[in-house]
């Protein structure tokens, strides 16, 4: 093929092993972002590991090292760089200031990379001046601490993730896939962000503002749960929804079902429907030919303009233009 016609060239990820890494955690990206195809079978993304020296041995925090095969010169060609956590990250985790080692290999750099964090890699981000004055997270039992050692960081420990436009940050372990997720999704659309969840086979969409940890006690033994009210209120999106039909379904009362939603969701009935239908008029918008009012009606706002907003509010997006960028009409966007 004719490559002057045909400019491809898939979003490089660059995931930068730091000793004491979490080879869990290490792992997320290359999952999640390995997966993605276009119509044509073409990679969407390129995933390269650096580390900060030379290629070789980096220790993680499990009995075994692993071996990079790629120096901080990578970090060079990244459209987006991704820092997990390590365990070992000395004066960047106790005064917040990078090592010479670490400052020079993010010297390499380009202006307008996407930066993201995995759980304390977020200590990496701060220390070298990228989430001054910006909103932030990390995992819950690390934020007050993160926050004394970064006062100009605007922490939320609450939320699984951040998207904060060029940097975006996210809670521990399985928050990382969320935030991956998130990317993909954010890229590339639904469709393409749903089949890599299928594929790993994890829930294929947390919002990032869900509670990352909710500390309460231990369920009262054969305790109700909301899910039967969930899988309910999902059959019928497109209908009107009452809070009290949903608490109906488990036998509840409205007040007893609102408190026990939180408490295994994170976020109150009403926002964990407009998420529900947000995603509704997603899918449809990039897998149907449907009129934006039909979108509107099936995926339970009753107009266009309800869902217009709802859009605008979640993705920042009218429903026209997201459908423009992420129909899935036998091409895919290449390049994010």
């Amino acid at each position: 093929m004719d490559t002057a016609a045909d400019p491809f060239r898939p979003h490089r990820v660059v995931v930068l092993a730091l000793d004491g890494l979490l080879p869990f955690e290490l792992g997320i990206p290359h999952r999640i972002f390995g997966r993605p195809k276009d119509a044509r079978g073409r990679r969407l993304y390129e995933v390269v590991t650096c580390s900060v020296r030379p290629p070789g041995p980096v220790d993680t925090d499990a009995d075994f090292a692993i071996h990079v095969g790629n120096g901080p010169e990578a970090l060079a060609t990244a459209d987006t760089l991704i820092v997990p956590a390590s365990y070992e990250l000395g004066p960047v985790h106790e005064e917040g200031v990078l090592t010479d080692e670490l400052a020079a290999a993010l010297a390499h750099l380009r202006p307008g990379t996407r930066l993201a964090s995995i759980c304390t890699g977020v200590y990496v981000l701060a220390a070298a001046g990228y989430l001054d004055g910006r909103p932030a997270t990390t995992h819950w039992a690390e934020a007050d601490r993160f926050q004394r050692l970064f006062p100009r960081v605007r922490v939320d420990p609450e939320v699984l993730f951040i998207d904060d436009g060029d940097v975006l940050t996210s809670a521990g372990v399985a928050a990382g896939i969320d935030l991956c997720l998130h990317m993909v999704r954010r890229d590339h659309g639904t469709e393409v962000a749903n089949e890599v969840a299928r594929r790993t086979v994890v829930p294929p969409h947390r919002d990032g503002g869900q509670a990352q940890y909710i500390e309460r006690p231990l369920p009262e033994p054969r305790r109700s749960s909301t899910t039967t009210a969930r899988a309910w209120a999902l059959g019928r999106l497109h209908e009107p929804i009452q809070l009290r039909d949903m608490a109906e379904q488990v036998a509840m009362s409205v007040r007893t079902f609102t408190r026990r939603f939180r408490e295994e969701v994170g976020v109150s009935p009403g926002q964990w429907l407009a998420q529900q239908r947000v995603e509704r008029a997603r899918h449809l918008l990039e897998s149907t030919g449907l009129s934006v009012d039909q979108v509107a009606h099936d995926a339970g706002f009753g107009t266009a303009q309800s869902m217009r907003q709802h859009l605008q509010a979640a993705l920042g997006v009218t429903p026209t233009a997201y459908r423009r960028t992420f129909r899935t009409d036998g091409s895919t966007a290449g390049r994010t």
